[in-house]
Order: C-alpha cells, then structure tokens, then sequence
C-alpha cells in the first residue's frame, strides 16, 4: 500500500505550489487547469488562453527522478497526490503526460534560455522533461483568505475603484511613499501587493511587512490601504511580468494597476508614433494600466518631482534607486531623512541588525539628550533620536 501511494504522488517545491494555489483560486483567469499538449502549443504560438492573454503555457513539470519514474507510468483517468514540504497540499486528476522542451518554456517565460543567468537556471533545475495536464485542487487557504480580507476592506467603504500597487518595497522610501498617496488621490481603496519572492534576501519580507505597515497604519488614511502578501514564484519572471501583474490585479478585483516607468517587463515601445507598451496586447481583460514618472528629489526645488516635470539638470536630482538604499543599510548606516522616513529607518535597522548594541542605555545617555527621568529605551528609538542629532545644524 505504501509503495502504491508514493508510486502516485508527485513531490514539488514552494515556487510551484503557489502558482497551482493562485490558479486553483482563480487568480490566474483564464488559467483553470493545467493545460494538455495541444493547448500548450496553442498558447505558444498566440499567448491566448480561452479568449484571454496567458503569456505561456500552464504546466507542471517537476524534476526529479523519483517525479519522473511517476509520470511515466500515470495514464489518463489516474489521480496523482501533490506533495510539497509541509505534506499532501492538492490532487491532480490527471489527463494527459506529454513530453515537453525546457529549453522552449525557459524562452516563453523569461526571453532566453542563457543559463549564466541565475533566475534561468534555477528554473532550468527545476523542469523536467514530462508535464501533467488536468484539473487539480489545492488545500491551502492563503489565497482565499486574501480575497476576503479584499472583499472585506471594498465593502467597508463601499469602494467603487480599487488600484492596485505591485511593490517589494525593498527596502520602503519616500518615492514609494509618493506613489502610494498619488494612488490615493484617484482611487477609493489601494491595494499593495507586497511581494514575497523565494530568494527573499538580503531583506527579508518580515522586515518589509513591518515597515510599510509602520507606513500605512501611521501615515495614511485609515480603511484605504491594505497590505496583501503575493508569493512572487517563477512565473513572474523576465519579460511576462506586467502581464501577469494586470492579470493577478483584475482578479483579485482591481480595477486599476500602477506601474513605474522603470517596472521590469513594462517594455515601451513606439508604434504608430504612439507610446505604447507590453501591456497594450492585453485581450480579454477590463484592467486600467497607469504608468507613473520617476520620482526623484531635487536639491532647487526642494521636494520630490517628477523627473519629467522638474526643468533642473540631473544632476540637482536625488534618485530613489532600491538596491543603493539598501547598500547603506547593510552597511549598518541610517539612510538619510531625504531617503527613507526617520521612523521606517529605525525599524528596518533595529531589525536587521537585532542584538548588536550590547548596552544601548549607557550609549543612549552618552551621546543624546534626555529629560531627566529613567526611562527603558529600545534600539528602534535610538535610531530615531541619533537621526534628530544629525539634523542638528548649528555647528555645521
């Protein structure tokens, strides 16, 4: 019975799991089943799926020998176990097994098949050679609990117009912060979808889920923004990102999705001496695509501008560049107050580098004014008032 059972049962990581949960959930639409041969070449050839976009097959191709040695011998009509790390998560009701070429699904997925990319590779390593098609149901409830809280939080203020943010917020800085309260001014509810990527390092999402709600629950209007985790697996690689973006955001029930000029996969383009981009080949979708400037901050006109609405040189702007941000975290240091909000820096490094001031009293009484009184300090405040100390202009 034993060897029965795991003769039928196919073992897949946590990047293929939360795709099967998202389109078991519906939030893949058009996709509601893994596809067969003759449908996968189908969307290959046109991107289209039931009518809609879909830039590329749905399939399930797991490695493994073990994976493998059971798919070739799962016939039509046979029920497949899905197993992941935490346990049988789902079944499939299986349909057809068909060989398939990774290198072909590389291609579709993220535009080349260069394996010294590490995205390509890591994928490449996680494809096998035959695919399963059929319907399938997946146990996990995560999903379905973000409808909800979706659901719930439109019919609180009977939103009319929701909007979408795709965001790592990696880490969150004031450009971020600009483009959140713009949303706001054009819509009745903002969604942002935080992004929780498998190769979630060096700041993990636990840190950037603390800071923008520290954001949203300080700073913004109350029951008009909320903060939905989107496992940001494989699928949402290379050039088909924004597709997939708009196509997760109708889903959900958004009626709008905001994008950075600079948001990988946008693809501008010229056609017809009109501006165009990835997101106009959209079939079968009712989603507004709004792609916003750059933010930067400019030393003349003192406030963060669009970079195509502030007539000074590049040279007088500030860019909100992520991966700089974060160097200077790594590097133990408070980014400037220009960068990121005083009370975001605290926390992301009071939780980054936990632990590390051995005796914080006696180093907050050093070097910071009090009030006189005992009082309890945490490394989250001494961050807080050392960024007052260097605002401090009187001797500089």
């Amino acid at each position: 019975m034993a060897s029965h059972v795991k003769n039928k049962t196919l073992f897949i990581d946590a990047e293929a799991a939360s795709a099967l949960e998202l389109a078991n959930n519906g939030i893949l639409k058009p996709i509601n089943k893994l596809l067969n041969k003759k449908e996968s070449e189908s969307v290959y050839k046109s991107q289209i799926y039931n009518s809609k976009t879909f830039p590329f097959p749905f399939l399930l191709a797991p490695s493994g020998k073990q994976n493998q040695r059971v798919l070739s011998d799962t016939k039509s009509g046979d029920k497949l176990s899905i197993v992941s790390a935490n346990g049988k998560i789902g079944e499939i009701n299986v349909e057809e097994i068909f060989e398939i070429d990774p290198q072909e699904r590389l291609r579709h997925i993220y535009g080349t098949d260069d394996l010294t990319f590490d995205c390509v590779d890591a994928t490449f390593k996680r494809l096998g050679k035959l695919a399963v098609s059929g319907e399938f149901d997946i146990f996990a409830n995560s999903v379905k609990e973000n409808i909800k809280r979706i659901k719930e939080a439109k019919q609180k203020i009977n939103a009319k117009h929701t909007t979408a943010i795709m965001m790592a917020a990696n880490p969150l800085h004031r450009a971020h912060e600009r483009l959140i309260r713009t949303s706001l001014d054009k819509t009745d509810l903002v969604v942002i979808f935080l992004l929780k990527p498998y190769n979630d390092k060096p700041l993990p999402y636990d840190i950037r889920h603390k800071s923008i709600m520290r954001f949203v629950n300080n700073y913004l209007p109350k029951n008009r923004v909320i903060v939905v985790p989107l496992e940001n697996s494989y699928i949402f690689g290379g050039h088909n990102e924004v597709i997939l973006d708009a196509i997760v955001a109708q889903n959900y029930g958004c009626n709008r999705l905001v994008l950075g000029k600079n948001h990988s996969g946008v693809g501008m383009y010229y056609d017809h001496d009109a501006n165009r981009s990835i997101v106009d080949t959209l079939t079968g979708f009712d989603i507004e695509v709004e792609m916003i400037s750059e933010y930067v901050y400019c030393n003349i006109c003192s406030t963060l501008v669009s970079n195509y609405a502030c007539p000074h040189g590049q040279h007088h702007h500030i860019t909100y560049r992520s991966h700089t941000i974060l160097e200077l975290i790594k590097m133990g240091l408070m980014p400037p107050a220009v960068l990121v909000r005083k009370e975001i820096s605290a926390l992301i490094l009071a939780e980054y580098f936990k632990g590390r001031m051995k005796n914080i009293e006696a180093l907050y009484n050093d070097i910071l004014p009090i009030d006189g009184l005992l009082e309890k300090h945490n490394e989250e405040d001494f961050y807080i008032q050392l960024m007052k100390l260097y605002q401090t202009t009187s001797l500089t």
